[in-house]
């Protein structure tokens, strides 16, 4: 069910609220070009900086429209076990698919507090869990052992891996098993990722491409690894253009180039500096989503 290419959504706002018409029109957008799932209310969903009633509203929403056609992935971390436990329960009972449990940030836990963490996330209600491991903003890193600690539960199902080390993908066959689910959390190393042992990507660049990424991870999931390198070397400019600065930012205002949403957000993020949203124009023109 969870696989291929998985955006992970912004969240669009318009005069500083959130804009729940145009993300409406987005999950539509989305289904209509082949996206396999959504992710909202994760990091590119500007999570960090909505309410918990806006962070609520906008899974409730994405469910809603999504309608059972493509699986839903709702963001659910927190450096707060109880808050985690909160997003959970609400996720479950507004019926998405699963959702997306970050390791704590900030407080920097052991590996004893993310068996602790995640265990009472697990057991707080029958949704599957994907653990989204991303060491370089969480300042804390699960280990291969670790996780396949957490995979004998039967509701942690996988991962979404930003560590950026596709050797990664490999321990984690070994200590998680071959059926563990591995999603990349990295556009430019997506491609990669899947020769590794990965089954898709929750992408940012998604967002402003989501046909050429949903055909990149079709293209791995057949196994044609030749086809989806042409993708990817159409994507690889607007990747990296999209992470200059912080990627919803980038993303957003990629975009607002093809009007899909506007390119705020919300502080302490700021709009990209004129020579980022060249570069952004740039990828766009060379992945042919721009004249």
């Amino acid at each position: 069910m969870i696989k291929g290419s998985l955006p992970a959504l912004v969240t669009p706002l318009k005069n500083g609220e959130v804009d729940f018409d145009t993300l409406g029109k987005l999950v539509e957008w989305h289904i209509a070009e082949g996206s396999n799932g959504l992710v909202p209310v994760g990091t590119t969903g500007e999570s960090p900086t909505l309410s918990h009633t806006e962070h609520m509203a906008v899974v409730e929403e994405v469910v809603r429209v999504a309608a059972n056609r493509i699986p839903i992935i709702a963001g659910a971390g927190s450096n707060n076990t109880a808050e985690t436990v909160s997003f959970m329960q609400h996720a479950h009972k507004v019926g998405a698919d699963a959702a997306l449990v970050v390791t704590p940030y900030y407080n920097k836990p052991t590996q004893a507090g993310l068996v602790a963490h995640f265990t009472a996330a697990h057991d707080s209600c029958d949704l599957p869990i994907i653990i989204y491991n991303i060491p370089g903003r969480s300042a804390v890193d699960m280990s291969p052992a670790t996780m396949g600690e957490l995979a004998k539960l039967p509701r942690i199902i996988g991962v979404k891996d930003a560590t950026g080390d596709l050797a990664r993908v490999c321990a984690q066959r070994i200590t998680c098993g071959a059926d563990f689910i591995q999603i990349s959390g990295e556009d430019a190393t997506a491609h990669g990722f899947n020769a590794q042992g990965g089954i898709g990507c929750i992408s940012v660049t998604a967002n402003a491409a989501p046909a050429l990424c949903a055909q990149l991870q079709a293209a791995c999931l057949r196994g044609d690894y030749a086809e989806a390198l042409k993708i990817q070397d159409r994507l690889m400019p607007l990747h990296h253009a999209i992470f200059t600065e912080p990627g919803l930012v980038g993303v957003k205002y990629a975009m607002s180039l093809i009007g899909k949403c506007s390119e705020d957000v919300r502080s302490p993020l700021v709009p990209l500096t004129d020579e980022t949203k060249a570069l952004v124009e740039a990828g766009m023109r060379h992945a042919g989503l721009l004249n």
